[in-house]
């Protein structure tokens, strides 16, 4: 049903004349949340806007899921969860004028009925995911909704719950009201605490994933301004205002394999913040199961099924691992190269194969797997766990102990002038992969038209990504967002080369965008460079900065593992670096590879600082390897001498540098 829409009034209301307060005197009859339809869109609530930032983090793909959503309201979640394509969306709730409310709203998918959260009118195990916000306090028998939601889910489903947060709402006397008018109505409420909530849907059978609880930040403040109510904000801001809780109903076989499973490499991360998106961050530990996130909990001691490896991540910040959707890891150990300004790559190839073929030819001389891993750790030592390489896959690429993910399920060209059949290449690509190939990457008419050429071409759709664009104009990004298609930007490359870079409004009108450090043939240096480069020359938000790092690059890429997020479920690729009192999109902005000082990629250390090292579990320091980076010391899941003694035979003692950075061994 939603919530009442402030949290805040302590005093007794004035007593209301008219009809409705009869209301006050039956609040326990359907009549109060009858008024409350009439009103409940029109009232701005911040609890709802905190759950709400928060939930959309956790909400696994839907795509062609069955979804119940349960005390619906209005349709608040109805008209969201639509939007994220679901094959069925089923909206329940008791009050027919709430439902009469979500029905107006005309909500594709959508299927209304009047029942309540203990006899569902479903068939048993038909919903894939289910959600009952700011419902159970209206529920009086709490057992009895557990088994009937219980009931409607299939085995392998999720269900989220929230509501007010029980031991704020008395410690602060909240009370659930609304107003209609000049009337205030009083809502029939039961406090369950959250451990009653989470005993009675484990009883059930449901199996712990997420729980949350969560406090007031930025974007409710606003809302408390808005209404002159900052004192109210102030009383709650470091107390929990909701809870959230995720849990899953397991299949048959998980539970048959648990002890198979509880074989896997187990991890418990604590004491540290975890952050669930751009502006989201929560006090919470988090359990990681073999490859996998298993759960994340603001509760301690979360609950562990078997012995766990324990890391204290105390003063720390844990960010998913960031996704670099361009680069070509064989130049990382390359200077930059050219000397600009050009006007289209084309130049640029010429003039560095002319004026700089002796450089190249020395570099060359360094193993080609050498080149690579070197690639990948650039990546590494950024944060990136997940890295698209713009070149012929190399088996040791997709080797299990290679440093970073590397993404081979594409289809790609180089660009038009090197391309040998676009057309051809784009039809044989996977529909359920990305097509990806260099455009418009320059400042002249040559470049400006490839869009056009890549149109009439018939190759210019839903999984095409053009890596550049600098070239774009509005119309350009317009014809972009109508086909569907997607842009991989590098402003630092753009900016060596061209002394331009893409203009920010442009980049913020392309619906599809992503970035990517590009070699260090051009780049400024490695992904957190660029990402400081966007923020600083082209002014992009630095929530904008954070998706095209992580969610955004995963859904252009087709990544299919919860890569580039943080949520029960995914997998486990994890950044931890010194946490601020800011928000993580600033964090992540302002970093610079001195600050990574963890990377997990599918729950296995990759790389710790010293301090981080010292932290470690015996059984995690063992395979890692020290090397400073411009002074730094980390330890590296890596061959790293032997990989530094091969590229010191060529380029000298001391003259090996990655993405600009000095290479040395520590103390050497």
């Amino acid at each position: 049903m939603g919530e009442p829409v402030y949290p805040v009034e302590k005093t007794k209301a004035r007593e209301p004349v008219s009809a409705l307060s009869q209301l006050e005197k039956t609040a326990h009859s359907t009549d109060v949340f009858s008024a409350w339809a009439g009103v409940y869109d029109q009232q701005q609530n911040p609890l709802l806007v905190l759950e709400e930032r928060y939930l959309l983090r956790l909400l696994p793909d839907i795509r062609d899921r069955d979804v119940l959503d349960v005390g619906c309201g209005t349709g608040r979640w109805l008209a969201q969860l639509s939007r994220l394509n679901p094959r069925s969306l089923h909206g329940i709730d008791s009050s027919s004028e709430m439902l009469s409310t979500a029905a107006a709203k005309n909500i594709p998918r959508v299927r209304l009925s009047a029942s309540s959260c203990t006899a569902l009118p479903v068939e048993d195990a038909s919903a894939d995911v289910l959600l009952a916000s700011f419902v159970l306090s209206y529920v009086d028998d709490l057992k009895s909704a557990a088994r009937e939601l219980a009931r409607g889910a299939r085995p392998g489903s999720d269900l989220f719950l929230s509501d007010m947060h029980p031991e704020t709402a008395t410690r602060l006397r909240w009370k659930r009201s609304f107003r209609v008018g000049e009337v205030e109505l009083k809502l029939p409420a039961n406090r369950w605490s959250i451990q009653e909530v989470l005993d009675a849907f484990k009883a059930a059978g449901f199996v712990e994933r997420a729980v949350l609880e969560l406090s007031f930040g930025a974007a409710e403040e606003d809302v408390f301004a808005a209404h002159s109510r900052l004192e109210r904000f102030a009383e709650a801001e470091h107390l929990p205002a909701i809870y959230l809780v995720h849990l899953s109903k397991p299949h048959a076989a998980a539970v048959l394999l648990h002890d198979e499973s509880a074989e896997k490499s187990r991890h418990f991360l604590h004491g540290g913040q975890c952050a669930l998106g751009p502006g989201e961050k929560v006090a919470a530990s988090i359990a990681v199961n073999g490859e996998e996130v298993g759960a994340v909990s603001s509760q301690c001691p979360l609950t562990m099924t078997s012995p766990a490896l324990k890391l204290d991540l105390s003063g720390y910040l844990v960010l998913p691992g960031l996704i670099n959707a361009h680069d070509h890891l064989e130049f990382a150990l390359f200077p930059r190269l050219g000397r600009g300004c050009y006007r289209n790559a084309e130049q640029w190839a010429q003039d560095i194969q002319q004026n700089d073929s002796e450089i190249i030819a020395t570099h060359r001389r360094i193993s080609k797997r050498t080149r690579l891993w070197w690639g990948g750790i650039r990546n590494l030592l950024s944060g990136v766990t997940t890295v698209c390489h713009h070149n012929p896959i190399d088996p040791c690429l997709l080797e299990q102990d290679f440093p970073v993910r590397v993404i081979s399920g594409f289809g790609w060209e180089h660009s038009l002038p090197f391309a040998v059949d676009v057309p051809a290449t784009h039809g044989n690509t996977l529909e359920d992969e990305p097509f990806i190939i260099h455009a418009c990457e320059g400042i002249d008419e040559q470049s400006k038209e490839e869009l056009s050429k890549l149109d009439a071409l018939g190759v210019l759709d839903q999984r095409t990504v053009l890596v550049h664009g600098l070239a774009l104009d509005a119309e350009g990004a317009g014809r972009l967002n109508a086909r569907g298609s997607s842009l991989i930007t590098c402003p630092s490359s753009n900016d060596f080369l061209f002394r331009r870079t893409p203009a920010q409004g442009l980049l913020k009108s392309v619906s599809r965008l992503a970035l990517g450090s590009d070699s260090s043939l051009t780049a400024a240096g490695d992904l957190l460079d660029e990402i400081r480069f966007a923020a600083h020359e082209s002014a992009l938000p630095t929530r904008q900065l954070y998706s095209m790092v992580t969610d955004s690059p995963a859904s252009i890429l087709r990544l299919k593992n919860g890569e580039g997020s943080m949520r029960p479920g995914v997998v486990a690729d994890l950044v931890a670096v010194r946490d601020q009192d800011r928000d993580p999109a600033d964090i992540l902005c302002s970093l610079s590879v001195s600050d990574i000082e963890l990377v997990m990629s599918a729950g296995r250390v990759m790389l710790a600082s010293e301090d981080v090292f010292a932290r470690l579990p015996l059984e995690d320091q063992g395979g890692l390897e020290p090397l400073s980076v411009d002074g730094n010391i980390r330890w590296l899941r890596a061959p790293v001498k032997e990989l530094l003694y091969e590229a010191e035979n060529i380029l000298g003692n001391g003259a090996v540098r990655l993405g600009g950075k000095l290479l040395c061994l520590p103390n050497s």
